[in-house]
């Protein structure tokens, strides 16, 4: 599948589906840090259900922890964890979904 556009970012999908998609999102809020470009890595698959999506973005988040990325919150969308904000050692900011 070729990249794709919407209002407030783009995204990059792997043709076989076996690497996760990158998006590319426009925020309102000021950036703090000195990264200009937020990354999220979409491992778990919003299209699928919960038990099978959110083990997937837990057990990326493990790999990244292990490898130097700090976890800096979980963000809870109507009472279900939906991503985690996380920080590579330089401290630019992206989040697993």
């Amino acid at each position: 599948m070729p990249p794709g556009e919407w209002n407030d970012g783009a995204y990059l999908i792997d043709p076989e589906r076996v690497r996760p998609s990158v998006s590319f999102l426009k925020v309102p809020e000021p950036k703090a840090v000195k990264n200009r470009l937020h990354i999220d890595l979409k491992v778990g698959g919003r299209d699928k259900p919960q038990e099978i999506r959110w083990p997937r973005v837990t057990e990326t988040v493990e790999r990244l922890v292990k490898a130097g990325a700090t976890v800096i919150r979980q963000d809870v969308v109507d009472g279900t964890p939906d991503h985690v904000v996380m920080a590579d050692p330089e401290g630019n900011e992206f989040c697993v979904v």
